[in-house]
């Protein structure tokens, strides 16, 4: 007998959290359904969505590397949101329709809770100028923050302005250099992360209240978040968006909220 299901796909998958996310979530609410991965290269994409338009039992997938920016041309609608940061990471089936957003914005505001409500702190510096890096720069846009953008290269500094399509300052081959007293830093590079180099960023120029923000979850104490916590800084670490962008993805998959409730156990099985 199927069942309902929702799906992660990409390639590599094996790595994915998102299967305990939505299960554990699915297990709390009593759900009859279940969430996969299936690794989809970027050659096999086409092939994939034939596929799952004729499963009845398809509710929709998140979608990673590297097919965030590739499979626009397979479904009927893109969202706003998801058209002008130009990658898609979740699709929902609507009826007989498949629709593509992008949940990266909205996972990443998540854990702020109203902290930016003074409009004279609303300021951000941000780390990057890759995909994710645009998704939370348009995101921090549209909520009226003063933007700063910190990239290593001359000409992918130049592209990801104009992708934006909004004033902001951007410092190509600044990351490193002292930043400005902003309320929240964020890093959105591979800087980092296990196997990668650590972020070369000073936080000497940074006040007391600011907020350290790291999109790596692995390692989840990153050394960025390591020196922000030395220095009694607020911190934020990636597993954080992970789950919120997880939940608005939930949503819509399954039609009912995440048991938020439940977060503090969720992320226990998440570090174990």
């Amino acid at each position: 007998m199927t069942r309902p299901f929702a799906e992660v796909i990409g390639d590599p998958i094996a790595h994915s959290k998102s299967p305990l996310i939505h299960n554990f979530w699915l297990g709390k609410l009593g759900i009859d359904a279940e969430y996969r991965s299936r690794r989809v290269s970027a050659l096999a994409a086409a092939d994939y969505f034939t596929q799952v338009r004729a499963d009845a039992d398809w509710l929709g997938c998140n979608v990673t590397m590297p097919l965030k920016g590739l499979v626009g041309g397979e479904i009927d609608r893109i969202d706003r949101s998801a058209a002008k940061i130009g990658a898609i990471n979740t699709v929902v089936r609507e009826g007989d329709v498949l629709a593509g957003y992008n949940s990266d914005g909205a996972g990443f505001f998540e854990p702020f809770e109203g902290r930016f409500d003074d409009d004279r702190r609303r300021t951000a510096c941000l780390m990057g100028t890759g995909g994710a890096a645009r998704s939370i720069a348009i995101a921090l846009l549209e909520a009226e923050f003063n933007l700063t953008v910190l990239g290593r290269s001359q000409q992918r500094a130049a592209d990801f302005a104009l992708s934006i399509g909004a004033p902001l300052e951007i410092r190509p081959g600044a990351i490193g250099d002292p930043l400005r007293d902003p309320a929240l830093l964020v890093n959105a590079t591979s800087l980092g992360m296990a196997g990668q180099p650590d972020l070369p960023v000073s936080l000497d120029s940074l006040g007391p209240d600011a907020i350290v923000y790291d999109i790596v979850y692995s390692p989840l104490e990153t050394p960025l978040l390591a020196a922000a916590r030395q220095r009694g800084l607020a911190t934020i670490d990636g597993l954080q968006m992970l789950v919120g962008q997880a939940a608005v993805a939930f949503e819509k998959f399954f039609g009912v909220q995440a048991p938020r409730q439940h977060d503090a156990e969720l992320r226990e099985r998440l570090i174990a």
